[in-house]
């Protein structure tokens, strides 16, 4: 395989991963917050078995699996239920662009274990990210903490999920470079997701279904998709292609992401939006650039 073709492949990933928010809020409201989210991980583990088969248990550290699980399941759950749990389709847009802390979060812990060097930029690149949430949030009126703690006190299940997820992420990403060993359990990680949803949805024993629809039914083959071959092109275009370009190019994720959820679920943001999602975007991709420039 070509370095090119391997490269392109690898951002196909960031395409299929930003058209999640979208395509998940459609397929819960088809089948409902939990119900929805149960089936698109569970065909999602599926596909994911076909691509990388069955992991093989004796060749991961022992840590990895037992934290890597908790902390990959743990993520998962936050970030599809904070978008399934929230109130429209606003708001899922919102919720997912606070998810997107992670990448200042992960340099920061990074440094934290001296796995990275600290650069002043770094606080910058934070500080810029913190900034373009709360004017994501607070939308076009000026800012107050009164007004903050209002609009994230409509919903605060999904902001809350979406918060700690963005954390749990970073500690995961963090795990993963320390003691992973460089190996792949991602298909491994997403069937314990789905096992744990199932038991959600089994224990919360909600089991009306809405009146399904065949659109239901395509967003959710085409969510499940998106889920697995992101994870699988990500995986072809890191080991294969430009990953220094590949990761610069991650870092545009929200904005893209915005850009296709706007399509899909029929939204008109703001310009205070975008202005707090290129923020968020500047101040990820300063905490990225200044470590790099220390390597």
């Amino acid at each position: 395989m070509s370095h090119r073709f391997a490269t392109t492949i690898g951002l196909c990933a960031l395409l299929f991963w930003a058209s999640i928010v979208g395509l998940l809020r459609q397929v819960t409201d088809g089948f409902g917050p939990i119900l929805g989210v149960c089936l698109i991980y569970s065909l999602s583990s599926i596909l994911l078995l076909i691509v990388f088969k069955p992991p093989k248990l004796h060749l991961f550290p022992k840590a990895y699996l037992i934290f890597g699980s908790i902390l990959f399941v743990a993520y998962e759950l936050c970030l599809s239920l904070s978008l399934a749990f929230a109130q429209n389709n606003q708001q899922a847009v919102e919720v997912s662009i606070l998810n997107y802390l992670w990448p200042s979060l992960t340099v920061l812990l990074l440094i934290l274990t001296k796995e990275q060097k600290f650069h002043p930029w770094v606080i910058v690149g934070m500080l810029l990210t913190l900034f373009g949430i709360i004017q994501v949030q607070v939308g076009s009126g000026e800012f107050s903490l009164n007004q903050l703690i209002q609009n994230i006190a409509v919903n605060p299940i999904s902001y809350a999920l979406a918060f700690i997820g963005a954390f749990i992420w970073a500690a995961y990403c963090t795990l993963t470079k320390k003691i992973g060993n460089g190996q792949n359990a991602i298909a491994l990680f997403f069937c314990l997701t789905s096992v744990v949803l199932w038991l959600k949805y089994l224990w919360v024993g909600d089991f009306q279904v809405p009146e399904l629809q065949l659109q239901s039914f395509v967003y959710l083959v085409v969510s499940a998709a998106a889920f697995g071959l992101g994870y699988a092109a990500w995986n072809i275009g890191i080991l294969h292609g430009n990953i220094q370009l590949l990761t610069a190019a991650s870092y545009f994720t929200p904005i893209i992401s915005s850009l296709i959820a706007m399509q899909l679920l029929d939204l008109e943001l703001s310009w205070s939006f975008w202005q707090g999602a290129a923020l968020v975007t500047l101040g990820s991709f300063l905490c990225w650039w200044s470590t790099r420039t220390r390597s």
